[in-house]
C-alpha cells in the first residue's frame, strides 16, 4: 500500500485572509487534520483554519505543554507523531496546520524530524509574523544591503544587548515575560524612541504602539521591531 503524505502547512499570522490558495485549496479537502494545542487549551492554528476545516475532517490534537522544559513537549510530538504516523501508513495524507510558516520557528520542525525519513512531507510556506508585523507597523525592513537581525527574547541579557548593539534592523521575537529585560537594553542603549512594539499582528484586537508606550506585560504573540538611523528607501 502506498503511504500517505504530510503537509505541513503554514497558516500565516492569524487573519485566516493571509493564507495562500495553496494552504486554502488543502484544508478544505483535507480527510484528516492535525494541530498543535495548548496542554487542556484551545489551538490558535485550528482557530485560523476553522472556517474551512472540512465538517467530515478526523483531527488530530497534539496537547502541548507551555513550560520551559523540553522533555513534556517533546513527549507530545512524540504521541502526535505516532498517531500521525498510523494514519499515513494507511494510504491517507494528514494536513498539518503551523500558525506562521512552519520552518521558522515552527513547531512542525519537531514532526518534520521524526517523521521526513519514513514518509513524504511537504512543506507549504506561510506568511510569517515578521513580515506581518513589519506590515502593520508600517516599518520596512530593509533596503539596498540593509541587514535584518531576527533575535529570540529568551536569549541573556548580555548576549541580546551586545547583538542589538550591532545590528541595523533587528526583530526581537517571543517577548512576553522577557519584555522588561527588552526595555532596560533599549533605554540603555538609546534606541527606545526608535523601536515599536506589536501585539497579536493582523488579528482583530492587534496593538501597534511605540515601545515607549508599550504595556507593562506582553503576550506571547508579541515582537518588538527595530529601525537604526535614516530611511534606507528615500
Amino acid at each position: 500500500m502506498t503511504k500517505g503524505k504530510l503537509y505541513g502547512v503554514g497558516l500565516g499570522p492569524g487573519n485566516p485572509e493571509l493564507m495562500t490558495l495553496m494552504a486554502h485549496r488543502l484544508i478544505s479537502a483535507a480527510t484528516v487534520v492535525a494541530y498543535p494545542a495548548l496542554a487542556g487549551g484551545q489551538s490558535f492554528a485550528r482557530s485560523i483554519a476553522a472556517g474551512i476545516i472540512p465538517d467530515t475532517a478526523r483531527e488530530i490534537v497534539m496537547d502541548v505543554p507551555m513550560t520551559t522544559a523540553r522533555a513534556p513537549a517533546q513527549a507530545a510530538y512524540d504521541t502526535g507523531a505516532a498517531e500521525i504516523a498510523a494514519v499515513l501508513e494507511t494510504g491517507t495524507d494528514v494536513i498539518c496546520l503551523c500558525e506562521g510558516d512552519p520552518f521558522f520557528y515552527g513547531s512542525f520542525m519537531y514532526l518534520f524530524a521524526r517523521l521526513s525519513a519514513e514518509y513524504q512531507v511537504e512543506v507549504v510556506p506561510g506568511v510569517t509574523s515578521v513580515t506581518a508585523c513589519a506590515a502593520v507597523a508600517g516599518m520596512p525592513l530593509s533596503a539596498r544591503n540593509e541587514r535584518v537581525t531576527i533575535l529570540p527574547g529568551p536569549l541573556p541579557e548580555d548576549e541580546l544587548r551586545r547583538r542589538i548593539k550591532g545590528a541595523e534592523t533587528v526583530v526581537l521575537m517571543k517577548v512576553g515575560r522577557h519584555l522588561p529585560k527588552i526595555r532596560r537594553i533599549f533605554a540603555d542603549l538609546g534606541l527606545t524612541e526608535h523601536a515599536c512594539y506589536i501585539e497579536r499582528a493582523t488579528l482583530p484586537e492587534q496593538v501597534v504602539l511605540p515601545l515607549s508606550s508599550a504595556p507593562e506585560t506582553a503576550p506571547y504573540f508579541s515582537m518588538i521591531l527595530l529601525t537604526k538611523g535614516a530611511d534606507p528607501w528615500l
